[in-house]
């Protein structure tokens, strides 16, 4: 399993490029912290390793990857619909029995440290909460490629550190994740760093 990079870059039409020449290899069991300025197109990096942008210059190859999860920066759910739920219905299309997807599911709530807003509904949780329950939702499909835009913006030091660990074990697991983060926090809990700053000509 492997995304590979090679002299990757992207510009908007009548734009100076974004970055390009971008190399890299990106395998399992590690975190990658994509970094760069506000601007410098650490989104659009993202989308491109997802496959849904494609690069304007270079080439992406995906070998062995058929699940992939992106977290956005702003959390979008169902606003009526509770946290468990959010989290129990990937694992239902997984194929598990309703009983043995909420005790997954609600082992993923208490890893990202929400176990006790279970019950509650989508609508009633803070942008911190709704993060977290995003990240859990995205572990339960079990993804080849995780990718996750900010995912700590909105947290405190000590649940920032605890969600990355979280999202490491994953890595641990035969998971690909990028992080793109502007958060010295984040950056020195991975193993590795994907940088945007001076990559554009």
């Amino acid at each position: 399993m492997r995304v590979g990079l090679a002299g990757v870059g992207h510009r908007f039409p009548g734009c100076p490029p974004l970055f390009e020449d971008l190399t890299a290899d990106l395998g399992p069991g590690h975190v990658y912290a994509l970094t760069g300025p506000s601007g410098s197109g650490k989104s659009t990096l993202l989308g491109i390793i997802a496959g849904w942008i494609p690069p304007t210059s270079g080439s992406i190859a995906r070998e062995g990857i058929s699940g992939i999860q992106w977290v956005f920066q702003s959390p979008h759910g169902v606003a009526g619909r509770t946290a468990l739920d959010h989290v129990s219905l990937p694992l239902l299309a997984r194929g598990l029995s309703r009983a043995d997807a909420d005790t997954a599911a609600h082992t993923l709530l208490q890893d990202m440290g929400i176990a006790h807003l279970a019950s509650g509904a989508f609508r009633h949780l803070s942008g911190g909460e709704g993060q977290r329950l995003m990240i859990a939702r995205a572990l339960a499909t079990n993804p080849d490629l995780l990718l996750l835009d900010e995912p700590t913006a909105a947290l405190d030091h000590r649940t920032a550190q605890e969600v990355v660990d979280v999202v490491a074990a994953l890595a641990q697991r035969d998971c690909i994740v990028v992080i793109a983060t502007h958060d010295p926090r984040v950056q020195e809990r991975c193993t590795d760093r994907l940088s945007l700053a001076g990559v554009a000509a």
